[in-house]
C-alpha cells in the first residue's frame, strides 16, 4: 500500500460520503418544498371554509361602499337645496292672526294703506 493508493482509498470514501450528503440535502429540499405546498393546500382549504375573502376583493368591496356613500351625500346635499327652495312663507302663529274684516294697523296708528290709497278721481268715473 502507497500512500498514493491510501490516499485515493481515503478520497474515494470522503467522495461518498460528500455524495451521500448532497443527495440528502437536495432529498431534504424537495420535502421542504412538499410540505410548503401541502401547508399551502390546507391554508387555502380553511380558507374556503371560513368564507374568507381575499384583499383585493375586500378592497374592490370597499371602493364600491365609498362610492356609494359619496353618492348619496351628493343626494342628501341636492335634496336639502331642493327643500330649501320649496318651503313657504313662514305662516304667522294664530295669535298674531288679524280677524277678517279689519284692516290692521301700523304703529302711528294709522290704518294699513290709508296713505297709500289714492283719492278718488272724478274723471275716473269712480265715485
Amino acid at each position: 500500500m502507497s500512500e498514493t493508493g491510501g490516499g485515493r482509498k481515503r478520497g474515494g470514501v470522503f467522495d461518498d460520503l460528500a455524495g451521500m450528503a448532497g443527495g440528502a440535502f437536495s432529498a431534504l429540499a424537495g420535502l421542504r418544498a412538499e410540505v410548503e405546498g401541502m401547508a399551502r393546500s390546507q391554508a387555502e382549504a380553511m380558507v374556503q371554509r371560513l368564507d374568507l375573502v381575499r384583499r383585493d376583493d375586500l378592497d374592490a368591496a370597499m371602493e364600491v361602499a365609498r362610492r356609494a356613500r359619496e353618492g348619496q351625500e351628493a343626494l342628501e346635499a341636492r335634496v336639502a337645496a331642493l327643500e330649501a327652495r320649496l318651503v313657504p312663507a313662514p305662516v304667522p302663529p294664530p295669535g298674531d292672526a288679524v280677524p277678517m274684516g279689519t284692516i290692521p294697523e301700523v304703529p302711528s296708528g294709522r290704518p294699513i294703506g290709508s296713505a297709500a290709497m289714492p283719492a278718488s278721481d272724478p274723471t275716473s268715473g269712480l265715485a
